[in-house]
């Protein structure tokens, strides 16, 4: 093909002017025709190829990059198709990686108020948490701000779980503990850390929960023995609860099969006993306090675990047991990722399980009570004149007498039965009365001990004036020092205090000052000359 030059009109040049005789609109129009000249045939056949691949591959690259979002179910298919929801955290699809090294540094607790409305012993309790630890987080969810946070993690929203069968169930949700029993499992599935109940004070850091012989790695919960007397596993009243773990404290990493499945086992229990009750809610449903330790308390939180832990094993050894694992655990052990304490840590001064007392080396925490008043809204068997059982504190020979008792009251006779009755009673005034007395004193010291703290404060405040005072006048003795001091280097730098020295005022200098009289000192008169005596020879 022979070249031929582009003529100067021609818009593709672009080193030449273009002439103002030609159109732009008809050069435009030649382009086509001018590059199919320039450009091979083969070329211009392949063309539509190219395009065809290149568009495949956009599609492609889109595809991988920004995959569809699937469309979330609707709030009513959530509350009732469990199958389709969120899997737990730490399986390969989890919201959250499960955690591999250490543990949220989190400290969670849960009561009716704020912090800053706290009472003065739960102020002081929750002090020492902070106190102990003080590069954790600390927060405390409320009677006010709890559904905030439940719907914030559980609800649809951004980095939410979208469990809103979670989020209805805690709404409907109206028995007290089983809300706190709840929440600190939801808590621990959705953020980890430690948990703590309000009434919990640390006695170590939580760098102690954990000992130095294990890695934090290989450990996924750290819990603690509470309950140990499985001897008394038979009993009726005591069989359901005389082998449990602690979950007034214990720590975990976030996104713990074990938690969510605990969850679901509460909304199924609670479901089901609605349904028993044939009542059209969950917050109608009627709590006995066995049925609370069973279904949300230290021994559903039990049976989660121990099922958990045999789910791992999956066949490799004999199943795992409270009898042949956890009863007289005497050092901390290491069962499945989950690190499980003595009972001294959590649970010192109980006294049953061997517990010790709470100034035991091991202690970690003491568990002060004050805040477990739900027992007394929730009814447990109570026998109209020997009480109940569980107040011989897991004492055999206590529940074998409370047993044998029971037994023989139906064969009484109804004028026996009234003279017990009576006996128990003037038993029982006379331990109120006995336990007001105790009660009075410990006012009474309570209030000498203000007294003395309010003496000892008013002296400290004494003190603390009396040196304030003293530090004051130090002071200014110090600045009115260096003031003298600061004129006289400047009178020196003006050389004015050789005309000091020398007596001389500035500004009449060559005129001498008489000094001042001195009227502090006056000489004494001068001593006579003694007179001769009569008859004494004239000197020569």
């Amino acid at each position: 093909m022979k070249w031929r030059p582009a003529r100067l009109s021609s818009p593709l040049s672009p080193l030449l002017p273009i002439s103002p005789l030609v159109s732009p609109t008809l050069g435009t129009l030649s382009v086509p025709s001018k590059l199919r000249n320039r450009i091979p045939s083969q070329m211009r056949r392949t063309f539509p190829a190219y395009i065809l691949i290149v568009t495949l591959l956009i599609l492609l690259f889109k595809a991988e990059v920004f995959p569809s979002r699937p469309i979330p179910a609707s709030s009513s298919s959530a509350t009732t198709k469990r199958s389709h929801l969120q899997k737990p955290l730490g399986s390969s699809s989890s919201h959250y990686p499960l955690q591999d090294g250490d543990f949220p540094k989190k400290i969670w607790q849960t009561w009716k108020v704020d912090p800053y409305n706290f009472a003065k012993r739960d102020k002081n309790t929750a002090r020492t948490w902070t106190n102990k630890n003080p590069g954790y987080r600390y927060e405390v969810l409320t009677d006010h701000n709890d559904l905030l946070y439940v719907e914030s993690k559980y609800g649809s929203g951004p980095g939410g779980l979208n469990r809103l069968d979670i989020v209805e169930f805690y709404k409907t949700v109206t028995a007290q503990i089983i809300k706190a029993d709840l929440l600190r499992y939801m808590i621990m599935y959705a953020d980890g850390g430690i948990y703590a109940d309000i009434d919990v004070e640390a006695l170590k850091p939580a760098e102690r929960f954990i000992p130095t012989r294990y890695n934090a790695s290989d450990i996924d919960m750290v819990i603690g023995v509470e309950i140990d007397q499985p001897e008394f596993k038979k009993h009726e009243i005591l069989g359901g609860k005389c082998m449990s773990f602690c979950q007034w404290t214990f720590m975990c990493k976030p996104g713990l099969p074990v938690m969510l499945k605990l969850i679901e086992n509460i909304m199924t229990w609670l479901e089901d006993l609605a349904k028993a009750q044939n009542v059209s809610s969950v917050g109608e449903v009627e709590l006995a306090f066995d049925e609370i330790i069973s279904g949300t308390g230290p021994s559903a939180f039990t049976g989660a675990i121990l099922e958990d832990m045999n789910s791992k094993r999956k066949g490799r050894g004999q199943k795992i047991t409270w009898d042949n694992t956890f009863h007289n655990l005497d050092e901390s052990k290491l069962v499945e990722r989950v690190l499980v304490l003595d009972v001294e840590k959590f649970a010192a001064g109980q006294g049953h399980s061997d517990s010790g007392n709470h100034n035991a080396r091991g202690a970690l925490v003491k568990h002060h009570y004050h805040a477990s008043n739900w027992p007394s809204k929730h009814p447990r068997f109570k026998h109209p004149a020997h009480g109940e059982v569980e107040r011989c504190n897991w004492d055999a020979e206590c529940v074998r007498k409370w047993d044998e008792d029971v037994a023989k009251w139906d064969s009484l006779s109804e004028k026996q039965k009234k003279k017990i009755l009576d006996t128990k009673k003037k038993e029982y005034e006379q331990e109120m009365e006995r336990l007001q007395k105790e009660k009075e004193q410990a006012e009474a010291l309570e209030r000498l001990g203000q007294a003395e703290r309010e003496r000892k404060e008013l002296e400290e405040e004494e003190r603390l004036r009396k040196k304030a005072r003293m530090e004051e006048t130090f002071r200014k003795a110090v600045e009115e020092d260096k003031k003298k001091k600061n004129q006289q280097a400047l009178l020196g730098a003006a050389g004015l205090g050789s005309l000091q020295q020398e007596g001389l005022s500035p500004g009449r200098q060559g005129h001498k000052e008489m000094p001042p009289p001195d009227f502090g000192f006056v000489p004494p008169a001068p001593v006579p000359a003694p007179v001769p005596a009569p008859g004494f020879p004239p000197s020569l």
